[in-house]
């Protein structure tokens, strides 16, 4: 073999010296190379020097023999320090078979290759910058090489790179970013400790603005903050916070859009909190403009909301999130692109198309739309509270929250969200039934703006009822004609109601049927509250209608005394009691008949309600009837009961009327009569107690009046049906209460035959009384 023909211009020596082992005999020809290449720069020969660079990549770096392969690199960085600033035009040829080097299975020829490329980059400089992503993808693949020569001869080489891109303007920004996307996943320590650096190095340099391609690698640093390692989470998070700073100077040029989508789709613990704090700036900075990515972006909010103090940072994160959120809907959301009289919302053709990702909480990865003509994402909001709705798993706060959401659209939005109510309604009612009485408050504002808002008045009286349900509760007649019949002959004193208030007072009434714990449990807080949300008359004339057909006649004697003991006792019932004591109006006449003819089911509750109107000789002649009546240890604690409110401050009026004989004589009489129904118990000694101090009084102001008779004997010519005894009602307030008696006797009559049926002792199964 002709070695100097083969190899020249290297000489023979130089090549034996290539090819030895001895590192010393390799330097040696290395200075041989330099001063070789140094002849040919100075004779402007670059076809030479091309030669010897050919020899050595192909011949020796390439070689199969080790001891050749060191030769060759140890030579290509000769002949690069030779070249000096002439080194630039031979660079691919330089790089090239050193970078092949870096995949050598032997350590030290990889180590021998770094310092190789590090002595040819140190002499180039900025001339390396064409050829940067080739050097990135070398450097990236020794990061994570397992020998530490090896890692520590990158890291020398990374550093002077990295100096030499800080220092430059040239670098190539569009050219490297498809290159960090595809290297940011790689799940190894070394290389995201590798990718991470570089990014912060970056993005500090003034003269490039990684910025603008921030969507395509934030994917990868949330995935890299994910990372196992203190250390490289650190550097993540830094690096991140450096991008937040830059959106918070420059937002208008910020790709919202298609960042949004990648901060909800991360909801790992570790990474969680600066998801939340990214999304709170993106919703503040970018304002209306993310509302048609509500639906992804509660999604990732609403479960953040039920944390623990132990995650307490990543719940205000989202709890801001969310506040901010919502402060965007405003009634101009409610405004139709496009009246398609389908009855259907349909989206605009720059909105966002809705994509599969939709329905699962994501958000689409397209650009924004025109700021002023974004468009609220309506029905996904709607799905993702439903579905956190009907989630069994989802926190206490994570439910009023959505509660929360849903009483805000009613307000800001409601033309848009009736659109959506009979699909809600069956799961707000059941929601009532919730453990927290903070959920259940939130849900009856929900249910009363549904009830009251006008956007709610439609012309058919639809459908809320679940299908499922067991008991069919039935409008009354009254409120069949029609919704403006409902109103007007329901409350004609109250605010009116929706088509949706009968709706909702039907199911509710079904629901404590169905469900008997939540009427003793929760039935007065819920009842209640509604009176102050939806005014007391309407709740109770339109609960007392519903009730007079009610079928159950034993759910229907429970009902009347829940609702006759709100009556009577709660502070939010004060002005209905007031309006029902005197019955000065033809309104308040009106109310007592409806809520009489109901409160028939429960005789008790029928002679308070008489106590509390004043109707005293009505009340006498109801518990004259009480002898006719199947008397039972519940019928007793019942009169126990009403006892006990006579002492309340409720009824100070009608036991001031005690000294009133001449105008009260019925009250006497009735109240006598509840004292002989009592058997001797604490509540029979305290009314005759009551009683003996209206005795002994009377008698001891008229000490002189022979003709006074015991209260069981009294006059009653002096009552008059059209002006009851004690009270100076107008004329037109007259009742027919043999009408109310005659309803009274068949109430109970159909009571009494129930009973019997089931006891079995029923002589005529087959008769039927009708209301």
């Amino acid at each position: 073999m002709n070695t100097e023909k083969d190899f020249s211009p290297l000489t023979p020596n130089i090549v034996r010296a290539l090819n030895d082992k001895l590192y010393e005999k390799r330097k040696v020809a290395a200075l041989e190379i330099e001063k070789l290449v140094r002849e040919f720069v100075a004779q402007n020969n670059s076809t030479q020097i091309r030669h010897v660079i050919q020899i050595l990549a192909s011949e020796f770096a390439l070689s199969q023999h080790p001891h050749s392969r060191k030769g060759g690199l140890i030579g290509l960085a000769a002949c690069s320090i030779a070249l000096g600033k002439d080194s630039g035009l031979y660079l691919k040829e330089l790089i090239e078979p050193v970078l092949t080097c870096f995949n050598d299975s032997d350590s030290r020829l990889r180590y021998y290759a770094c310092e190789a490329l590090y002595n040819i980059v140190k002499v180039a400089r900025g001339a390396v910058l064409p050829h940067f992503n080739v050097l990135f993808d070398g450097l990236s693949k020794l990061a994570a090489d397992p020998d530490p020569n090896v890692k520590s001869g990158s890291e020398l080489l990374d550093r002077l790179l990295k100096d030499i891109v800080t220092e430059s303007n040239k670098f190539d920004l569009v050219a490297f970013v498809p290159l960090l996307r595809e290297r940011i996943y790689s799940n190894n320590q070394y290389a995201r400790q590798f990718i991470i650096s570089w990014i912060l190095v970056l993005e500090s340099v003034p003269d490039i603005n990684l910025l603008d391609y921030l969507p395509e690698i934030l994917d990868g640093l949330f995935q890299i903050l994910g990372d196992s390692s203190k250390e490289i989470r650190r550097t993540c998070e830094v690096v991140l916070g450096e991008f937040l700073k830059e959106i918070k100077k420059t937002p208008s040029s910020v790709k919202f859009a298609e960042m949004a989508n990648i901060l909800v789709i991360h909801s790992n613990d570790l990474i969680q909190l600066t998801a939340m704090t990214w999304m709170r700036e993106f919703i503040q900075l970018a304002g209306r403009v993310v509302l048609p990515y509500s639906s992804g972006i509660l999604t990732a909010v609403l479960p953040c909301l039920s944390y623990d103090d132990r995650k307490k940072s990543t719940k205000e994160a989202a709890s801001a999130c969310n506040h901010s959120l919502m402060k965007l809907v405003t009634p101009e959301d409610d405004e139709d692109e496009e009246e398609t009289g389908s009855g259907d919302s349909q989206p605009r053709e720059d909105s966002p198309p809705k994509t599969e990702g939709d329905t699962n909480g994501k958000l689409p990865l397209d650009a924004f739309a025109d700021r002023s003509q974004v468009t609220l994402d309506l029905d996904g909001i709607v799905q993702v509270l439903d579905r956190h709705l009907h989630d069994s798993s989802t926190g206490m706060m994570t439910r009023i929250a959505v509660l929360k959401w849903l009483y805000h659209l009613y307000i800001k939005t409601p033309r848009k969200m009736f659109r959506h109510t009979d699909s809600l309604f069956p799961m707000l009612l059941k929601t009532l039934s919730d453990e927290s009485d903070e959920v259940i408050l939130k849900d009856l504002e929900v249910l009363a703006e549904i009830a009251s808002s006008p956007a709610g008045q439609t012309d058919s009286s639809g459908s809320c009822d679940n299908s499922d349900s067991k008991l069919e509760l039935q409008v009354p007649d009254g409120a069949k004609a029609g919704p403006q019949t409902v109103v007007g002959d329901s409350s004609p004193s109250t605010p009116s109601m929706n088509s949706y208030f009968y709706k909702f007072m039907i199911n509710l009434l079904k629901r404590f049927c169905l469900e008997r714990k939540l009427l003793e449990n929760r039935g007065a807080f819920i009842i209640r509250q509604l009176c102050l949300l939806l005014h007391a008359e309407n709740i109770f004339h339109s609960m007392a209608d519903i009730l007079l057909k009610e079928e159950d006649l034993k759910f229907a004697s429970t009902m009347v005394q829940t609702l006759n003991t709100i009556l009577l006792t709660s502070a939010e019932l004060f002005q209905l009691r007031n309006q029902l004591k005197d019955l000065r109006t033809q309104e308040s006449c009106a109310l007592f008949c409806c809520l009489y003819r109901s409160w028939c089911h429960n005789p008790v509750a029928t002679v308070s309600l008489c106590f509390l109107t004043q109707n005293y000789r009505h009340a006498y002649d109801l518990i004259q009837k009480f002898g006719d009546l199947e008397v039972t240890v519940d019928f007793l604690m019942e009169v126990d009961k009403l006892v006990q409110l006579i002492e309340s401050p409720i009824f100070t009026y009608l036991r001031l009327q005690l000294l009133d004989v001449e105008n009260n004589p019925y009250l006497i009489k009735a109240l006598y009569g509840l004292l002989m129904l009592l058997p001797q118990s604490q509540a029979f000694q305290l009314l005759s107690h009551r009683l003996q101090f209206y005795y002994h009084g009377h008698y001891n102001i008229h000490p002189n009046t022979s003709h006074r008779m015991c209260p069981m004997h009294m006059d009653e010519s002096k009552y008059i049906e059209s002006k009851p005894v004690g009270t100076k009602r107008p004329a037109y307030t007259h009742m027919d209460y043999n009408d109310l008696l005659q309803h009274f006797d068949r109430v109970q009559s159909k009571h009494l035959e129930v009973r019997h049926q089931r006891s079995g002792r029923a002589d005529h199964p087959d008769r039927k009384l009708m209301l």
